[in-house]
Formats: structure tokens, sequence, C-alpha cells
């Protein structure tokens, strides 16, 4: 008989359809010979899977899945790819990853790196501002070396977003967090010295203060001080226990590697940021209850005010943290601290600037007493 096994079912199943004659083997035999298959050869990029009852010649092709290839035709078996590899769309070859992080030439990145520096100049021309203007009373009222401490901690802050942009590297794995923990620790005790003056100033001049003995005193600076040097040991027993390091995290998405740091000892990153939490509320509780103080010196309700956004954003970006990946966790992370920088920027010195640069007639001495003295009335009166 010239026909196979495979070319007798391929026959009988033509002539049950009516495509062919019950006598086609003959047929067969006086031509060329016929073609011993029952289904084509798989091509590549897909496998053979057997049909259930029928012999071994007789399969279906189907496409290998997702991370998985076949680079041979009549593949019994995909081959799965490497880690860092992933099947292309043909399921022929293996092909590398993406690399995923928050480069400067990513659109994002480029936006974010920008915003950093526009909102660093920014801050430095308040700071050269309030150099120009510092014998003015609008300036000198509430510590002028604390001011300038606080706009050169907000500079600190807004450049330490620069370090979570770029390829995550050993070190800048260690000094984003670090950069970013001291600047933050810096600009919040240096707004609990400015809330601890405006306490200290308003409630000595009441009869028989106890907080008179601190009228001139270095209190606020020891408080910047310490509050610092807190932070620092934080930071440092981090290091040397656990430091931040780069990972390759290859859960975000099938076809793409992030490159990430990871914070090494989860506690100390978080005792960190909880000391930061401390050091805020701290603050909004000391000018909250400084808020209604009778003078028009009086800045503590500007400091309330940039408490609440403070605490605000960082309130929010704990769950928005936690719920995303890859690089837009880190850009989380860096809109957080660009957006609380501003707010405290906003609330503190722009009201000062509008002051000393359009309404100069208000900075004087005279117009502020005479302010002062108008708000005392009122809050005699309500």
């Amino acid at each position: 008989m010239c026909m196979s096994s495979c070319a007798v079912v391929h026959v009988e199943r033509d002539f049950r359809a009516g495509k062919a004659h019950p006598n086609s083997t003959t047929a067969c035999c006086e031509g060329k010979v016929p073609r011993s298959v029952c289904s084509e050869s798989c091509p590549v990029g897909k496998r053979k899977v057997p049909r259930r009852g029928e012999p071994t010649c007789c399969f279906d092709c189907i496409m290998c899945p997702e991370g998985e290839i076949s680079n041979k035709t009549d593949s019994n078996d995909c081959t799965k790819c490497p880690p860092a590899e992933w099947s292309s769309e043909q399921r022929e070859n293996c092909m590398p990853k993406i690399v995923e992080f928050i480069s400067y030439e990513d659109p994002m990145g480029t936006g974010l790196a920008t915003s950093s520096v526009l909102l660093s100049a920014i801050t430095l021309s308040v700071f050269c501002v309030f150099i120009v203007y510092r014998h003015t009373p609008v300036v000198k009222a509430n510590n002028l070396v604390i001011s300038y401490g606080l706009l050169v901690a907000l500079i600190l802050c807004f450049l330490s977003s620069l370090l979570f942009i770029g390829q995550p590297r050993k070190v800048t794995c260690m000094l984003r967090q670090i950069a970013f923990g001291i600047s933050f620790s810096l600009c919040i005790s240096c707004i609990l010295a400015k809330t601890t003056t405006v306490v200290i100033a308003f409630s000595a001049t009441k009869p028989n203060s106890k907080l008179s003995v601190f009228v001139g005193s270095r209190l606020p600076h020891y408080i910047i001080i310490l509050s610092v040097i807190v932070q620092l040991i934080l930071c440092i027993s981090w290091l040397t226990t656990s430091p931040p390091f780069p990972v390759l995290n290859m859960n975000v998405a099938i076809n793409i590697i992030s490159v990430e740091c990871n914070e090494g000892s989860a506690f100390t990153f978080y005792c960190m940021l909880g000391y930061l939490g401390l050091l805020a509320a701290v603050s909004f509780i000391a000018a909250f209850l400084a808020r209604k103080l009778p003078d028009s010196f009086n800045e503590a309700k500007f400091i309330t005010f940039s408490m609440v956004v403070f605490l605000s954003v960082w309130l929010s970006f704990v769950p928005a943290y936690v719920s995303t990946k890859g690089k837009y966790m880190v850009a989380v992370e860096i809109f957080a601290i660009m957006s609380s920088s501003g707010g405290l920027l906003c609330c503190i010195f722009f009201p000062k600037c509008y002051v000393i640069l359009l309404h100069p007639e208000w900075n004087t001495k005279e117009y502020l007493i005479r302010m002062g003295n108008s708000n005392k009335r009122l809050n005699r009166n309500s």
C-alpha cells in the first residue's frame, strides 16, 4: 500500500467530508507519492500539541506563552527565557527586558529636575531679597539668622530631590535618603525654633513669666542643633547597620526591570520619617497655640498653615508610596519633597516678600506697631 497510516486518516477524513472518493487510495498510488502527514509543520514560535485519539502525526500548533520561545520548527516544548530577558512578540527569540528608572532624558525626569532647579532658584532669590532688606522691620522681626538657616535648608531640600533622578548606584542610594532626612530636619527644626522665639517673646511680656529668662538666649539655636544631631545619629546608625543598596526589581511588569534602591533597614527608614513627623507635629502645636498672639510681627499663623500643608503632603505620601511601583514610586517621593518644601516657602516667606517688594510703605516700624495695636484691640473685643 502506497499510503501511510497518517495519509489513510487524511483520505478517510476527506471522504467523510465529501471531498474524496473511497477508492482514492488507488488514484494516489498511480500519481506522485502523497505526503505522509496529517498536520502541517509547526513554525518557529509555536509548539506541537498532539490530538487525543489520533496518530502522532496529527497535532495542533499553539503559540508559546509569554516568557517562552521556540526557535525551531516542530518543537515539542517551549524554552523559558532567562530572568533578565523576555520573549519577542512572535515568540521566536528572547530579548533583554527594558531597564527602567527615572533618567534625566526621560520626560518625567526632565520635568522633575527642572522643577527642582527652578524652585531652588526661587528660594535663592528670596534669600537675596532678605539679605538686601535685612535692616527692614519685616525681615528683622522674626530672628534673621534662623530665617537665613531656613532658606538654606529649603534650598537643600529642593536640591536633594536631584539625587533621586538617574540610575541608582550604591553611593546615590545612600546619599539620597540621608540628604533628604538631614535637610528636612534642619528645615523643620528652624521652623520650630522660629515658633519658640515667637512664644518666648510674647510670653516674656507677662508679669512673673518664667520664660523671661530665655529672652535673648541661644535656646532657638540649641533646638536646631539638637534636632539635627538626633536625625544625624539615626542616619549614621542606618548606614552602619543596614545601608540602602541598588537592586533589580523584576516584579514591576513582565517585560521591565526596574532599577531601585532597597532601603536596607525599613525600620530605620520609617524611624527617620517618623522623627520628621514628630518635629512637624511639635512645630504645628506650638504655632497653633501662638497663632493669636497680638502683634503684626507674629508669623505663627503662617507657620501653622505651613505645617498643615507639610503634614497633609506627607500623610498622603505614605499610602501613595506603598501603592506605586518602579520609577513612579520614586516620582511620588520627589513630588512629596518638592510640594512640601514649596508649601513652606510659600506660606512663610511669600507674604513677607509681598510686603517688601510690592508694599514698602507697610515695611516700617510705625506701620507695624499701629497694626499690632489694632490687633490687640480686636482680640480684646473678641
